[in-house]
């Protein structure tokens, strides 16, 4: 059997040719699968491009995770992490561009040029923040622009920002937020707020922050940085300014599935098709997580997606084989 001495940061791996398992994308869905891999006594390998925990380490605070009241993303992607590793979990650090599915045996190419190859492949590439698509967007990111607040709200301290949106994700970014900025300006396109009653309360209490209602972004403005936004209201398509110093965005977000076209079934938003056991219409191939088309997507489904898919993979591709 061959071997391909792979690095990463994190960890040196040497890359076998074969695994039982493949899991692509190592958030809370992925690592889960890797530990009941394990545990069904399967050889797993979790690919991950990015951070281990996923999207976990861009949350603050996470208040809905059983057995703690409140932890911090980062901290609760790094128990993730920890716990896979005390059970063997292989991690490679790498980017998933290609897969071959046509047989029995799964391959997955990697952005290096190598290949490994498995019986089942488990995806749990989880998605990215949804763009707005306007003029100056792509011009000011990391210019006022962002789509992280823990990642970039100390740059903002005692200023006026703006957040998009007014969904959960909005407003838990929001929250973080009115403890840098001296005021938020909350853009929502629609009449009213649609984040849980709790969150819009513990928003409104800090009293920093204002609304503007049934309006989008039509432009963003500036020279060297973000100055202003142009806003149009939906219902009387009037124009209108607003100046801040840096804008938020948190509209949804978009599946990371570009690689999987015409590899998978995926719905009208790119969301991979999946029966109730996570697996995909390839026999073999399952999608977990943020990734897969549902109805709710949170850190506790996407891990009981993971703990899903591999209960089923291990009875019918090793117990009955």
């Amino acid at each position: 059997m061959a071997f391909f001495d792979l690095g990463s940061a994190k960890q040196k791996s040497t890359l076998k040719e074969y695994y039982d398992v493949i899991i692509i994308g190592g958030g809370p869905g992925g690592i889960t699968a890797g530990i009941y891999a394990v545990q069904a006594g399967l050889k797993p390998l979790i690919i991950e491009r990015a951070l281990e925990g996923g999207q976990v380490n861009n949350t603050e605070k996470v208040e809905n995770w059983p057995g703690f009241p409140s932890i911090g993303g980062i901290e609760l992607a790094e128990k993730f992490a920890e716990h896979a590793r005390e059970f063997d979990v292989e991690f490679l650090s790498a980017e998933v561009v290609n897969l071959e599915l046509a047989d029995d045996k799964k391959t997955v190419i990697l952005d290096n040029g190598k290949k490994v190859s498995s019986k089942v492949v488990v995806i749990s590439t989880g998605s990215n923040p949804r763009k707005l698509g306007v003029p100056g967007e792509k011009e000011f990111i990391g210019k006022g622009i962002s789509y992280c607040a823990t990642c970039d709200g100390h740059f903002f301290k005692d200023q006026h920002i703006a957040v998009i949106g007014g969904g959960n994700s909005a407003l838990d970014e929001t929250l973080f937020l009115t403890k840098i900025a001296r005021k938020i300006t909350i853009v929502q396109n629609l009449p009213k707020l649609t984040a849980d009653r709790l969150l819009q309360q513990r928003v409104e209490a800090t009293g920093k922050v204002d609304y503007i209602f049934n309006s989008v972004v039509e432009k963003i403005e500036g020279t060297d940085k973000v100055e202003k936004l142009i806003l149009k209201n939906t219902q009387t398509g009037e124009l209108s300014e607003l100046e801040v110093s840096g804008a938020f965005i948190f509209i949804g977000l978009t599946p990371n599935t570009a690689f999987l076209k015409n590899k998978l079934k995926l719905n009208e938003y790119g969301y991979i098709v999946t029966d109730e056991n996570m697996e995909t219409e390839v026999p073999g191939v399952y999608a977990v997580g943020d990734v897969r088309e549902k109805e709710v997507r949170q850190i506790v489904t996407a891990a009981a997606d993971g703990a899903i898919a591999i209960s089923h993979a291990a009875r019918k591709y090793f117990d009955e084989n």
